[in-house]
């Protein structure tokens, strides 16, 4: 395991350390005239920028994004963050490192979850839409990619597994909105869960960190998903062009509004549930991020990029000692 995490640098500290290089850029002060390598620098616990002032040039040509390197740095504190000021910067070799150390992973265990949504699979009635589930996840081709896919970049469960670990938390939720809602077809719904950020596994790579692929940046995950479900629905005879059509607006409308990216907003009961289920169990993984992370002050966590706010860690505020009394009780007046 490496020496040091960013999530427990201090200001101040000097230390050696590897880490996985997400950006790497020369920057020039169109003031001083001055260049500077800056690096943003991650481990599976967040990420640091970091800035080498001096004799960088030969050193920067010897790594690129996403390679290993170890580096002798500082902390210091800029403009109320943590950086590093940057010492010495060697390029590893992989047998150096482990690449777990850099990769946030889902605390699950992948092959349970996986475990779990099969046995979800196998409980369905409809037997065109369970078909279509089980060609798709026992695919060897998807099955691979989806026990490791994060469900995004930085917005939620934005780690190895993440996905996964969504898709399986959203079964779990819609136990309950089924059993409130007995008109939801639940096939129809379990089909929509699993399916709705099928794109994701060809959106997104997650080989060496995390970063949108070229399909990705062009498509989208959303259309990359309804593209690979209507593959996968055209090689079942006979799967019913209506059910299709549904299944497909699913995936389709599942953001909830075009603002949000959605070709079609929800106009089923299903597309609804689905829409909802996926923003509240996004919106509380964005904010179980936020409050596990070291980073913020006291009570109050750093401002949430997904929620465009700072959380409130309430255990924190409940378990706080009661301010003193601002006047001390008076004796009575004999």
């Amino acid at each position: 395991m490496k020496p040091q995490f960013v999530a427990d640098l201090q200001d101040g500290q000097a230390f050696s350390s590897t880490f996985l290089v997400r950006e790497k850029e020369i920057r020039k002060s169109p003031r001083t005239g001055k260049s500077w390598l800056e690096l943003s620098l991650t481990d599976r616990t967040g990420s640091i920028s970091g800035k080498m002032w001096d004799n960088f040039e030969d050193i920067a040509k010897a790594f690129e994004c996403d390679d290993v390197v170890q580096v002798r740095a500082r902390v210091k504190i800029f403009n109320a963050q943590k950086e590093l000021t940057l010492e010495q910067i060697i390029p590893l070799a992989e047998r150096d490192y482990d690449l777990a150390d850099f990769l946030a992973h889902t605390a699950f265990d992948v092959e349970k979850l996986f475990g779990d949504l099969r046995v979800a699979i196998a409980g369905m009635k409809n037997p065109w839409l369970k078909k279509l589930l089980e060609i798709t996840v026992e695919d060897p081709t998807i099955a691979a990619r989806l026990k490791r896919a994060p469900a995004a970049m930085t917005m939620h469960h934005a780690f190895i597994g993440g996905l996964l670990e969504h898709v399986v938390s959203l079964i779990g939720l819609s136990k309950g909105v089924i059993a409130s809602y007995p008109e939801l077809d639940p096939d129809l719904l379990l089909t929509g869960i699993v399916l709705h950020d099928i794109g994701k596994i060809d959106e997104l790579n997650y080989a060496r960190g995390i970063s949108y692929s070229t399909e990705g940046r062009l498509l989208g995950h959303i259309t990359i998903g309804a593209l690979k479900v209507r593959e996968k629905m055209n090689t079942i005879p006979g799967f019913p062009a209506p059910l299709a059509t549904l299944v497909e607006h699913l995936i389709l409308s599942h953001h909830g509004s075009l603002e949000f990216g959605s070709p079609s907003l929800p106009q089923t009961r299903e597309a609804i549930a689905l829409h909802f289920l996926d923003d509240m169990d996004s919106k509380m993984a964005a904010m179980r991020s936020s409050i596990d992370s070291p980073a913020g002050n006291g009570d109050w966590t750093d401002r949430n990029a997904a929620l465009r706010r700072e959380i409130l860690r309430t255990d924190k505020y409940l378990a706080a000692p009661k301010p003193a009394a601002q006047t001390a009780a008076k004796a009575p007046k004999s």
